[in-house]
């Protein structure tokens, strides 16, 4: 009988969630160690050897930290719902002239849910991840913070996840720093973990080219929207270029267009097939309505504004903003602007290290 109960660890093969799984089971808990197999690269067309949390190495190098330690693994395969969610939403958002961000939809809709249902399905009343991000409960909710690292904090992928799962998660590196994590793993003999590379990229996308992803995932795209229209804010042509799904708000390299002045990407206008370009100063803007909300700090937003750092994308620092619940809807008052906010990113707000809530940014303006 173990001394904390049952508890399934999402294990990618890291170091991270490696070395959350040798705590737990170190702490008492009766660890079983569970990896999911997401995407397959091999099906995606990608010239680069399939790297990450789905490849053949990560699976094994995850297996046997559990044997070494005398914990069952599981390999849980969840392709089919991934693709079906999370690329299909990938290819839409980019259709629709917007920049997703994967990995937290993946966060709030896939994986934690289907750790969810495998931990029903093996009797653990635990979840845990390798995240960098603490949690507590408070005031009757479950609140994540940033972790100690402020150079790995995840809490901003955790925005969207819902209070019944965080009842039952547990994130044990949240007040460590990656050196601690790293002597952790090398005093306990794991130095294949301490040189283990980390990778940082979309893991379907390992090459880290989305444009040709796109291309394979849409066969029909590039010649769809081939040869469109570079134009300024006024509306003057100042080029051509590959179509409006292959490039993002806040891009300056890779356009082609030469001015005498740096440019970058303003806008994209879906329906015109045009990319509108501006000098860096022109991309600042003040406030921004936020949708899809999720909250966890707060049941819910009095009719009040809150204080708050909100940030508009994964390392953004956060900006001071003032936000106020409107509808179905957050607006969003920056301090001061904000540059190259790009609709279908995550805004995540913070109150001190705690997060309030987050959702998906819809669009940005300018306001006097």
């Amino acid at each position: 009988m173990s001394k904390h109960g049952k508890i399934l660890v999402a294990m990618s093969g890291g170091i991270d969630s490696s070395v959350a799984a040798v705590m737990l089971h170190e702490e008492g808990y009766e660890v079983i160690g569970i990896t999911m197999k997401t995407w397959d690269y091999a099906s995606s067309g990608g010239s680069k050897k399939e790297t990450g949390c789905c490849s053949l190495d990560s699976i094994n190098d995850a297996r046997q930290i559990a044997v070494s330690l005398g914990f069952p693994h599981f390999i849980l395969d969840i392709r089919e719902e991934f693709g079906d969610y999370v690329i299909n939403h990938f290819t839409n958002e980019y259709l629709a002239g917007r920049t997703p961000n994967p990995c937290v939809l993946c966060n709030t809709h896939i994986k934690w849910d289907a750790l969810i249902r495998r931990a029903d399905k093996l009797d653990c009343e635990f979840i845990a991840t390798g995240h960098y991000a603490n949690l507590r409960y408070e005031n009757n909710r479950y609140i994540i913070s940033k972790g100690v690292d402020s150079l790995k904090d995840q809490s901003y992928v955790l925005w969207g996840i819902s209070q019944q799962s965080l009842s039952r998660t547990k994130l044990p590196l949240g007040n460590l720093k990656k050196s601690e994590i790293r002597a952790f793993a090398a005093e306990r003999g794991f130095t294949d973990l301490v040189n283990k590379s980390e990778s940082y990229e979309i893991c379907f996308v390992p090459d880290n080219d989305y444009r040709s992803f796109l291309k394979r995932r849409v066969p029909w795209l590039e010649n769809a929207v081939k040869d469109g229209e570079f134009v300024l804010e006024d509306g003057t042509v100042v080029g051509r270029h590959e179509g409006y799904p292959f490039y993002t708000v806040g891009q300056r390299k890779g356009l082609g267009v030469a001015l005498g002045y740096p440019v970058y990407v303003v806008e994209i206008q879906k329906d015109k097939n045009r990319v509108v370009l501006a000098k860096a100063d022109e991309l600042s803007r003040n406030g921004m309505w936020v949708d899809k909300i999720n909250l966890q700090k707060y049941e819910k937003l009095d009719d009040k504004k809150y204080e708050t750092i909100t940030k508009v994308r994964y390392k953004d620092e956060g900006t001071p903003a003032l936000i106020s619940q409107e509808g179905n809807k957050i607006k969003v008052l920056f301090k001061h602007g904000v540059f190259a906010i790009a609709p279908g990113q995550a805004a995540v707000f913070y109150e001190n290290d705690d997060v309030i809530g987050g959702g998906w940014i819809e669009s940005s303006f300018t306001q006097i």
